[in-house]
């Protein structure tokens, strides 16, 4: 978004996930490039008095100091809250953990399942019946970009908020807390749970045994909507040959779906003519419209069904995704130089536009790619660097990360 942002890394090695699952000798792995495109890279060594000194005037000057390494360990390293509020009143610190300060799990680190687990995710996701009914992890990162995106939403308001203030504060991220707020309406979900004792919204409504604790959500659409996702022609070789239709619960869209479908006797069939009625006729609901999916593709569908009111979607596989030629396009899915061996990589891009503002991709840093511009830019000179490298102040750091943004 036109930020300047400053990796904090070890030398030896730098950031592991350089290195993780490299499929192309001679340069970094897919996922560091992915997620480190346009910034820059510093290596340093923050527990030699003199690696201190480098990232205390770096952060005399940041807007942002984002840390996310193990519980307490920034402020061991002496770059806790106060100390870096002390530095620069104006700087913002970000910091992104498992669980919330003074949680009984404060201490424990968390990866994106982890997450998802305490998050309550993976209990209402998945099926509730079979040889596969445990609690499951989506494939969608809600505990790790999740967690990102809610802590820039607080850094953004922070940085309104020192607009008005002048002085920085203290933005704190869970992972747990992100997963929790998009699943807020199994909250909602529970509380009725509790005071209805079942849920006929719910996929295996009726005939399913209420517990306690809100059922897996299935393939559900999740609020009173009657969702589901349905076979579509070439279903029997194409594991994604799938799409995802709605039947509104207002009358209209009933009618819209009922109209498209060729479905209009079910506008008068006491079975289906309403909500309730259909959330008590599951099963003929997905068997009917499933018959009739499977006479056209995917995309057939839901060009032709959306045109006629009805909410649709194709289900697409990540092959399709990664040569869709509008996404690659629209500036959702870029392209970059990498320069190396890797050449061309793609990754996603912001996904949100801007009247006014065209982001300009660049590559990934080499590890410690920066060294010099920055050093040079707080006032060392030649002779100092060449000092700070040969006593690797400019070196190891036990595997540190963090991020300095200057806005």
């Amino acid at each position: 978004m036109g930020a300047e942002v400053i990796k904090l890394e070890k030398v030896h090695g730098g950031d592991p996930t350089r290195n993780e699952m490299n499929d192309v000798d001679g340069s970094y792995s897919l996922y560091f490039l992915q997620l480190n495109a346009n910034k820059k890279s510093i290596t340093l060594d923050m527990k030699d008095p003199a690696g201190k000194e480098i990232l205390t005037k770096l952060l005399a000057d940041a807007d942002i100091f984002v840390e996310n390494i193990g519980p307490g360990d920034v402020e061991k390293l002496g770059f806790g809250w106060d100390e870096v509020h002390k530095i620069n009143p104006k700087c913002i610190m970000a910091s992104l953990k498992g669980f919330n300060k003074g949680s009984r799990f404060a201490h424990v680190k968390a990866f994106e399942p982890v997450a998802q687990c305490a998050g309550g995710a993976a209990s209402t996701t998945g099926w509730n019946d079979g040889t596969h009914d445990q609690p499951t992890q989506s494939g969608a990162a809600l505990g790790d970009s999740n967690t990102g995106m809610h802590l820039l939403i607080g850094i953004l308001a922070a940085l309104v908020q020192r607009q008005h203030t002048g002085e920085g504060c203290y933005v704190y991220q869970s992972m747990q807390n992100a997963v929790l707020n998009l699943c807020r309406i199994k909250l909602r979900d529970q509380l009725i749970l509790d005071n209805l004792g079942e849920l006929s919204y719910y996929a295996c409504y009726p005939g399913y045994k209420w517990g306690k604790a809100i059922p897996r959500a299935e393939n559900a659409e999740g609020g009173l909507v009657l969702g589901w996702c349905y076979r579509a022609k070439g279903w029997e070789t194409d594991p994604n040959a799938y799409v995802y239709i709605v039947i509104q619960q207002s009358q209209k869209g009933f009618e819209n779906f009922c109209n498209a479908m060729g479905f209009q006797d079910w506008l008068t069939d006491p079975k289906f003519a309403t909500a309730n009625a259909r959330d008590e006729h599951k099963a003929e609901v997905y068997k009917r419209v499933e018959e009739y999916t499977m006479q056209y593709d995917k995309y057939t569908l839901t060009s032709e069904l959306g045109a006629k009111g009805v909410p649709v979607g194709p289900v697409l596989d990540w092959n399709e995704l990664e040569n869709d030629p509008d996404l690659n396009s629209d500036g959702t899915i870029v392209t970059i130089d990498q320069g190396d061996a890797r050449g061309n990589f793609k990754t996603i891009g912001i996904p949100c536009t801007f009247s006014n503002f065209t982001p300009e991709y660049k590559r990934a840093p080499k590890l410690g790619e920066n060294n010099e511009e920055i050093l040079k830019g707080l006032g060392y000179t030649d002779a100092q660097i060449a000092d700070l490298k040969a006593k690797e102040v400019i070196g190891c750091n036990d595997g540190v990360k963090a991020d300095l943004v200057k806005a």
